[in-house]
């Protein structure tokens, strides 16, 4: 069923309430940033007919069979120590949001948002539109003021890069994305509330509210990790930012000095190379290729660049096996791939979880679509326990204070909607 959308912004928090009442949905928002290889505006699954939830082993294999049973939609989230079944990989840090490393679920009610039109998969549409519609919006739960600590104090941050410099400058690696966590542990926040403020303030392409049960996902991502379009592999890695400017002389100015930046070039080439040897491994041989390098796109809190890498996928990967060849993705983790995350494991000081995995989904089509996890909120509301990570990358010309502040940028919209706007 194919309903017109009288006020598309009130539907879609009417939806959003009434899929907070299940245990399970999943949100993916667009932003109104399209490309050739969006399908739809938003789209939102609710409620569980079917689910897989698998810790890194045999998560992929267990997804896949998932996937040969299930044809249709499916929506569900690979966390970053699924490495460790990507590669001989541990990770020994401490976990406090006990996400698992892998969940999907084929919805019991699904929405997709084009234009100002919703199509409801469900066996009975109409009536969900109706309960939609009929719904009075909940005024937003009280934004109260977070007291956000981090994981790595200032000093220690400056140290520890000075360190990987020191592994790069030995050859141990060309660049990593080095990564620190900011919590608290006394959290009781609005979820619903959180997220749309979040994606008020940083409204970007690959958004997306997950809820697990008592655990949530509250993401203003900005990139895309892996779509795969009839036969065609799309990813999309982002290595450059720059902060907005204060008026359009100031932001044209920035935006051409990130365009220029000798580092910021720098690391985005070397993922670039990183991702084409991943795509590699799926790819018709010849098919791989660099369709935009160096791109600079402009959101409304930062200003990014972003490469997109294509290829043909050969016959006999199936969509699950091309995702498990490139993750996790080469934007977060670093060259060559498994030095960097070996580094990482070292000298980062939490588990990354759901944070430097992906959210997205599968299709009737056999096609899918994965976001990078960053700019994101994850949320354990069982024991109040809240954690957002911040990550750059660290070449051979990084300066360590300057990484430090990139960071503090990348969270800048969080920590405003967590009452912390100036840090």
């Amino acid at each position: 069923m194919i309903k017109p959308i009288a006020d598309l912004q009130n539907f879609k928090i009417k939806a959003l309430q009434w899929a907070s009442s299940f245990d399970v949905f999943c949100y993916l928002e667009s932003n109104n940033f399209k490309d050739k290889y969006s399908k739809f505006d938003s789209l939102i699954a609710v409620g569980v007919k079917d689910e897989i939830i698998a810790q890194a082993g045999n998560a992929f294999v267990d997804l896949g069979k998932f996937r040969e049973k299930h044809t249709g939609w499916m929506t569900g989230f690979l966390g970053y120590d699924l490495k460790n079944e990507t590669e001989n990989l541990s990770s020994g840090k401490p976990d406090n949001l006990n996400f698992p490393d892998l969940y999907f679920f084929v919805p019991q009610f699904l929405m997709i948002i084009n234009d100002n039109q919703v199509e409801i998969i469900a066996d009975n549409p109409q009536h969900i539109f109706d309960v939609i519609e009929q719904l009075e919006i909940k005024p937003s739960g009280k934004l109260t003021r977070v007291d956000i600590k981090n994981r790595l104090k200032k000093d220690v941050y400056i140290n520890t890069v000075n360190k990987i410099k020191e592994h790069i400058k030995r050859g141990d690696i060309y660049v990593t994305n080095f990564c620190q966590e900011f919590y608290t542990e006394n959290a009781d926040i609005d979820p619903l509330a959180i997220f749309l403020k979040l994606n008020e303030i940083s409204p970007n392409p690959f958004a997306a509210f997950f809820k697990w049960h008592h655990n949530f996902i509250l993401c203003a991502s900005p990139e895309r990790f892996l779509a795969k379009r009839d036969n065609k592999l799309i990813s999309q890695p982002i290595k450059g930012t720059a902060k907005r400017g204060k008026n359009i002389a100031e932001d044209n100015l920035i935006k051409q000095q990130l365009a220029e930046h000798t580092k910021e070039i720098q690391e985005n080439v070397m993922i670039v190379d990183l991702v084409r040897n991943d795509l590699t491994r799926s790819a018709k041989q010849g098919t791989v290729k660099t369709e935009e390098l160096f791109g600079i796109y402009s959101f409304k809190q930062v200003h990014q660049m972003i490469s997109t890498v294509v290829c043909e996928l050969i016959e006999g990967i199936t969509a699950v096996g091309a995702i498990k060849n490139t993750f996790p993705m080469g934007s977060m983790t670093g060259a060559p791939k498994i030095s960097a995350m070996q580094l990482m494991e070292q000298y980062e000081d939490s588990r990354r979880g759901v944070y430097s995995g992906a959210i997205g989904y599968f299709d009737p089509d056999n096609d899918f679509d994965f976001n990078v996890v960053i700019r994101t909120l994850l949320y354990n509301r069982d024991n109040n326990y809240l954690s957002f990570h911040a990550g750059s990358a660290i070449t051979y010309h990084a300066e360590a204070e300057k990484e430090y502040e990139e960071c503090l940028l990348k969270v800048k919209a969080i920590l405003e909607v967590l009452g912390q706007p100036n840090r």
